[in-house]
């Protein structure tokens, strides 16, 4: 079967919730990515990158989020996926790159990167087409979906808070409102754990992390922004909040106790920057994206019953 570039992703999930926004102190409206075709934003640039590019075979690494969407744009195009993952990562997110038809080849973050991991695997499938999950102007225009249609359900909100790791749901998000015309201030929520995005905010400049960072937030782990993302990043972003790890572990709980919503660690961010720095949103609405809800059930389980 041929890629059918007219094939669109979900439309996005609209969720007003005054429990949670009563307990944030916020105007608030969540929009939330948990019921979209693999669970996460990533689908929309996974399938404008299959229908877009000519291509039999897709090379990519990731913490397991792009590598479900890559997998599954694939299986319905007729493609072929290899995905580098953390070995120690997400079982959950690796079972569903097997389970969508692709192949997955595991690494050990402690004596490779996933980049170096990947440089291996193109070397040995020349002909494949390596797919970045963040750092790719296709990647940037499938995500650029979800920002229209943000426009379309909160055209009167006054701030969105967006994930943020590689940077590509951000710029995305970024390009799509003003693809819209809607000129709102966009916030990225970041780890501080892995803040290089917020590091790179104050330098003017692109920061690096050495190596993977301990957070539980695995969308996050990137060692850096994108040089496609970053110039739409340092424009477009009005800035970034980075949270603890503590308050990542409660954005999760109060999503599910208080908007029955299943979230993980890294689609919780918008929400954990919420209280962590409450007082910054106070004045109008401020729309929460939940970026996706693929977590390992006793991951997951531990988080929505620690207090």
């Amino acid at each position: 079967m041929s890629a059918d570039a007219s094939r669109p992703p979900f439309p996005t999930t609209r969720i007003h919730c005054p429990r949670l926004a009563a307990r944030l102190g916020v105007d608030l409206l969540l929009i939330t990515e948990s019921f979209q075709e693999t669970g996460s934003f990533k689908f929309r640039a996974a399938w404008k990158l299959v229908s877009s590019v000519d291509s039999d075979l897709f090379l990519t690494a990731s913490s397991g989020n792009f590598g479900q969407a890559l997998a599954r744009a694939c299986e319905l195009a007729g493609r072929r996926a290899i995905v580098v993952m953390p070995a120690n990562g997400s079982r959950v997110k690796q079972q569903a790159v097997r389970d969508y038809g692709a192949t997955v080849v595991l690494f050990d973050p402690e004596l490779s990167s996933r980049a170096e991991s990947l440089e291996a695997l193109a070397r040995e499938h020349p002909e494949g087409y390596v797919a970045s999950p963040y750092d790719d102007p296709v990647v940037i225009a499938g995500n650029a979906s979800l920002g229209r249609e943000i426009a379309a359900l909160a055209p009167d909100c006054a701030s969105v808070l967006v994930p943020i790791g590689g940077g590509g749901l951000a710029s995305g998000i970024v390009t799509g409102l003003g693809q819209a015309g809607l000129d709102r201030a966009v916030w990225g929520a970041e780890p501080e754990r892995a803040n290089d995005a917020a590091r790179s905010l104050r330098s003017g400049r692109i920061e690096r992390l050495s190596g993977e960072p301990d957070t539980l937030a695995d969308g996050a782990r990137t060692p850096s922004v994108g040089r496609h993302n970053w110039p739409i990043l340092e424009q477009g972003l009005s800035g970034i909040v980075e949270v603890a790890e503590e308050d990542i572990a409660e954005a999760v709980r109060l999503l599910f106790s208080e908007a029955n919503l299943k979230a993980e660690p890294t689609g919780a961010l918008s929400v954990a920057a919420l209280l962590s720095d409450p007082q910054r949103f106070h004045d109008g609405q401020v729309v929460a994206v939940v970026s996706g809800g693929n977590v390992d059930p006793e991951l997951y389980a531990r988080l929505i019953s620690s207090r």
